[in-house]
């Protein structure tokens, strides 16, 4: 296998697409990292029968390139949109949603260290990737394409891999110490934070602490758009893990707690004011003569509450709106890979997957509209997945070679009677309809994938696919009951401001994906690179809305929905590519890197545009290396968002584009990082940003896209002890 760094990703159409003044790139400005490609043929494998369960569009970042990327940006979501077909639809500054290929939130499969984390949320304020502060992640694997059954199911866009880092251990009966300290500072909002890692240990045992913090004021738009309002936040994790090294293999236990004391959210009508998880989590991997064998078990807990920050007028326990949820996760997965022959591989899986939800908000002293009861959102929500899969993977000569799966998937989900804040509003009435019903629902839903590789020479590698895969709705799809105009804005993660209600008789997303996958490359995989992947989805029963009723008569902006099935169509491409364009001992070397990706979505019951869908984006990105010091310069575009959904009364975008710089420094046992994004401070729109609910809702200005943030230096400063 060799190994591929790209310092960047585009395809090499993006020069044409450069003189384009429409164009830039998407959700924040980031400094393009070196991306490490892990890919059968294309990348350095972490085990030795990998092969077509990492396919050729799988990315993965890891070790230091991955680490640089913290100082500019605490949102682990935000640091994959390095990833070709990888976005972010923003949230708060460290709970930001994923979006692969136009497909976002519970519709990616998400891993954190082997935990399967629910956003206990009617606004996904605590989304999984929210749970992983860099400082303790050793890699990240991104599926973007056809993901393999044993890398994911009970979704439709994708995988998301997020493991910790590996344990290091003495090589004699010495004891070891090792640790470092890092800190970052960011001009645009002062943000600032950092982090520590420790660790002590002997030839079999290793004890390792990572805690890391981060916080930042309100962050100021580009140009002359102002204070981004409510987009303050702070941070905390820490995570205590012990590993024991065995004559076969390797045992973890881990622990950790996070606390979010508070996180604004400038596109929603509330704020997080405290978010407190635990969890334990346990692991083992095992090499034996027939293969390996991976087994994990976890639990957690989250309590989260939801309030005004004071951008929307502040509030407490007692005032404003409170809104509490409190739930669990818990779950295993265990994953036997059997090598039946040299050409012959096979990989056996079972998971389980409980999450429960109570979700409520205390009546507000004095208040007539909420009040004199508790007001039931969820109650005793229950959502259960027991997968098992079966895939084998056979090598039929040194060129072809194939890999077919199968999965199914049981979901079984329940909740209790639930409760209006008084009997005399809209939502008394919507209670009583809802209590009536049985609300106990069961899935049983099967995947299929199944990919064929194609290596002619040492120059190429083609993969084909094609995946059906399967999604249950989440706990608010099904179970959010409220039809009054204010508990319906409650619930929804989408930044638009309207109202969501549930569906009880919601169908199983089923998506039908087809992909091709081409690379070129030069023999060693050092001078020059070129990947392409289109691809197209047909989704069955796709999970959109319908409006149950015109514009809302308070206000005319929003609308009230209901989750409803549909079928959807979504299409388009990712390419990237990387060159060495010069070299030279005394000046170092140059590299010209960069990507492009499009995705379109349509409706096709209504004709209407899919919601939050990307619009053309390239990346263009200049790099260079001497020694121990390496800068890079690139510019982002984004074509104007003009495809919307009229349903939803989205909003378009213009085109923009933005240039970022960054250079780095690495001095013995210490590294310094520097940069500038948007360096020219150019104002512009999110296109996944959804709307400034804050500067409308609070402030009395008109309703606009959310803006994305200006100028901003930035540094950091990582020292090993």
């Amino acid at each position: 296998m060799k190994s591929v760094r790209l310092h960047g990703s585009v395809s090499l159409l993006t020069l044409v697409l450069a003189a384009s003044p429409t164009l830039a790139q998407q959700s924040k400005p980031e400094i393009l990292p070196e991306v490490v490609v892990t890919a059968d043929g294309q990348g350095k494998m972490s085990t030795p029968s990998t092969g077509l369960a990492s396919p050729l569009s799988a990315f993965t970042i890891s070790g230091q390139p991955l680490q640089r990327l913290s100082p500019s940006n605490s949102d682990t979501a935000g640091l994959l949109t390095t990833i070709p077909g990888v976005d972010v639809a923003t949230g708060g500054g460290v709970s930001g949603l994923p979006v692969i290929h136009g497909l976002a939130s519970d519709r990616v499969n998400v891993l954190t260290y082997g935990m399967a984390i629910t956003a206990f949320c009617a606004n996904h304020m605590n989304p999984p990737l929210s749970h992983a502060d860099a400082s303790a992640i050793g890699s990240v694997e991104v599926l973007s394409g056809i993901t393999p059954v044993s890398k994911g199911g009970d979704s439709i866009a994708g995988s998301i891999i997020v493991e910790r880092k590996r344990a290091v251990f003495a090589n004699d009966d010495r004891i070891e110490v090792h640790g470092s300290v890092s800190g970052f500072y960011r001009s645009n909002g002062h943000g600032l934070g950092g982090s520590l890692d420790a660790s002590i240990a002997n030839r079999d045992w290793n004890l390792e602490y990572t805690g890391a913090w981060s916080r930042s004021d309100n962050t100021k738009a580009g140009g002359n758009g102002g204070t981004i309002r409510s987009s303050e936040y702070e941070s905390l994790n820490h995570m205590l893990t012990l590993s024991r090294r065995l004559d076969n293999g390797l045992v973890t236990l881990s622990g950790g707690i996070q606390n979010i004391p508070r996180q604004g959210y400038p596109n929603a009508w509330m704020d997080m004011l405290y978010n407190r998880a635990a969890f334990v989590n346990a692991a083992y991997e095992g090499t034996f003569d027939w293969g390996r064998l991976d087994a994990k078990a976890y639990w957690r807990e989250t309590n989260h509450y939801m309030n005004f920050l004071d951008d929307k007028g502040g509030s407490t326990p007692k005032t404003g709106m409170p809104m509490y949820t409190h739930g669990h996760d818990a779950g295993w997965s265990v994953k036997a890979t059997i090598d039946l022959s040299k050409q012959d591989i096979v990989r056996l899986g079972n998971e389980m997957h409980h999450a429960d939800l109570d979700d409520w908000w205390p009546a507000v002293p004095g208040s007539m509209m909420m009040g004199p009861n508790t007001y039931r959102n969820i109650n005793d929500g229950r959502r259960d997945r027991i997968g098992t899969y079966a895939e084998w993977e056979r090598a039929w000569t040194k060129e072809w070679s194939t890999l077919i799966g199968g999965r199914i998937d049981v979901v079984d989900m329940n909740t209790g009677d639930v409760q209006s804040y008084n009997g005399m509003d809209t939502d008394a009435t919507a209670a009583t309809a809802f209590n009536a019903r049985n609300h106990h629902r069961t899935d049983v839903n099967f995947d299929l994938t199944a990919l064929l590789r194609w290596k002619p020479n040492d120059q190429t590698d083609a993969e084909f696919g094609y995946a059906r895969k399967t999604r249950s709705p989440n706990l608010y799809e099904r179970y959010a009951w409220g039809t009054g105009g204010m508990s319906s804005q409650m619930t929804g993660w989408f930044g638009d401001g309207n109202g969501y209600i549930g569906n009880l008789n919601l169908k199983p997303e089923v998506a039908h994906t087809i992909s091709t996958t081409l690379s070129l490359h030069d023999p060693a995989s050092k001078a020059w690179s070129f990947k392409v992947t289109p691809y197209v989805s047909y989704i069955e029963n796709y999970i959109d809305a319908d409006r149950v009723a015109p514009p809302m008569m308070w206000d005319p902006n929003f609308v009230q929905l209901k989750f409803a099935n549909h079928d959807a169509l979504l299409w388009g491409f990712d390419a990237n590519a990387s060159a060495a364009i010069w070299s030279s001992p005394a000046w170092g070397a140059i590299s010209l890197t960069g990507r492009l990706a499009y995705t379109r979505g349509e409706n096709l019951d209504t004709n209407d545009g899919l919601y939050r869908i990307m619009p053309l984006n390239a990346t263009i990105g200049l790099d260079h290396r001497l020694g121990d010091w390496t800068n890079g310069f690139d510019v982002k575009l984004v074509a104007a968002k003009t495809d919307v959904s009229k349903t939803r009364l989205e909003q378009t975008t213009p085109g923009y584009a933005l240039l970022n710089c960054k250079t780095g420094y690495r001095w013995g046992q210490v590294s310094f990082d520097f940069g500038v994004d948007n360096i020219l401070d150019k104002k512009y729109a999110l296109p996944l940003g959804g709307l400034n609910i804050v500067d409308y809702g609070w402030n009395g200005q008109p309703l606009r896209p959310l803006l994305g943030t200006g100028r901003s230096f930035w540094a950091g400063l990582k020292v090993q002890l």
